[in-house]
């Protein structure tokens, strides 16, 4: 699933640390999900949206491996 994260992060001047904080998680899951490694739960892309105002579509895409 490829996601727009880093590029949404950096608009809004977070460090990885920071944005964890936000959300609940740690700096390394923050990292996990930018290298595409890892795939959040609804509860945690939902909460990503709402720190970065932004839409689960804006932040998340389904890549044709995942369907």
């Amino acid at each position: 699933m490829k996601n727009q994260i880093k590029i949404n992060r950096v608009i809004k001047g977070f460090s990885q640390d920071t944005l964890a904080q936000a959300v609940g998680v740690s700096r390394q899951t923050i990292n996990a999900l930018e290298a595409a490694k890892y795939v959040p739960s609804t509860v945690l892309a939902l909460k990503l949206a709402r720190v970065l105002e932004k839409s689960i579509e804006e932040l998340f895409e389904l890549e044709e491996s995942d369907m």
